[in-house]
């Protein structure tokens, strides 16, 4: 009997419902989904009841019967407690405080649901189908508008204590420096989408006090649309101070991974997002901090590969919660 999985991907700009079926040895196959502006249903018991409206018309739609449903994921930015079912006040989602999702949700569809936080959900996704495929040590960096992990020790995803293992966006790796997971200097602050724009900027306005203005900021209004991707593609067109922008990122990267190597030895560590859109401006600088900071046996048994699953990974990965309990 074929085996169907559903998905919930709660975001604080979109919200997805994804319907898919279970696929051996292979990321499950997405039938239908649906999404919507989170701004639409910003109380959260609306928004999650919406989520269900929607999964039964999805059924619907594919004359699937909802007993044939195996489980549901819910994918969403921490805090949370995987292991209550609860949203505990995520940054990217005002509100949200103390929602009781998985008793919702199961109220609601009497479908078995399961609850994880989005950069666990991704570590999942990754291991099970994407780069991470075949390894039992494995770490996955979001890099995308923060840095969290996802971390497989063992061939079983580390959750912690109460559900906030991996949280290694909050590791300050300076005294200062730009500011991610609230705190200046962080692991976040340098190696995210976030943290380059706000090193860019600081460039960049150095370079205008100087009256020296560079090709991609060239006055003080300019420096709001300053961003990763205006920089990388500077980078690309060969302009240094763009290049540096990079290279200091892929220093701290390489600080950051060198102390993940050294503590979890995992096989592979998989990044997404900003360093896989951006790999080469990052390797560099990354590969010449971990030389150096990294214990060698750590390092070598090591490979630093960028996310396979591109674009698709957020659907996928409130599949793979689903997809992770399959007997």
């Amino acid at each position: 009997m074929e085996k169907y999985l559903a998905g919930f991907d709660i975001g604080g700009t979109k919200c997805a419902v994804i319907l898919g079926k279970s696929v051996a040895d292979s990321a499950p196959q997405i039938i239908a989904k649906e999404r919507f502006a989170t701004n639409d249903h910003p109380e959260p018991a609306e928004c999650l009841l919406y989520m269900c409206k929607l999964l039964q018309k999805l059924l619907l739609e594919c004359q699937i019967d909802k007993s044939l449903i195996h489980a549901l994921g819910i994918s969403c930015g921490g805090p949370l407690d995987p292991y209550a079912g609860v949203i505990q006040s995520p940054p990217n989602l005002p509100g949200w405080d103390d929602v009781h999702a998985v008793e919702l949700v199961e109220n609601t569809l009497q479908i078995k649901t399961l609850l994880e936080n989005d950069a666990n959900a991704c570590a999942l996704a990754e291991w099970r189908y994407g780069a991470g495929r075949g390894t039992e040590n494995m770490v996955f960096l979001t890099f995308g508008t923060g840095l969290g992990a996802g971390i497989i020790v063992n061939g079983r995803l580390l959750q912690g204590a109460c559900g906030m293992a991996g949280e290694c966006g909050h590791i300050r790796l300076a005294d200062d420096g730009p500011t991610g997971y609230g705190k200046a200097g962080s692991f976040e602050g340098f190696c995210s989408g976030g943290g380059i724009a706000q090193l860019g900027r600081q460039k960049a306005g150095e370079a205008l006090q100087a009256n020296k203005p560079l090709a991609w900021c060239r006055s003080y209004e300019d420096l709001a649309n300053v961003s990763a991707k205006t920089i990388a593609e500077a980078a690309d067109n060969g302009d240094k101070t763009a290049q540096e922008v990079y290279a200091e990122s892929g220093r701290k990267l390489g600080y950051g991974l060198s102390v993940l190597m050294d503590i979890l030895n995992p096989e592979r560590i998989v990044i997404g997002s900003v360093f896989a859109r951006s790999e080469h401006l990052l390797r560099p600088a990354m590969e010449e901090v971990i030389r150096h900071e990294a214990l060698p046996q750590c390092a070598q048994s090591c490979q630093v590969v960028p996310a396979a699953l591109g674009e698709a990974i957020g659907d996928i990965a409130s599949l793979a919660i689903a997809g992770a309990y399959l007997p």
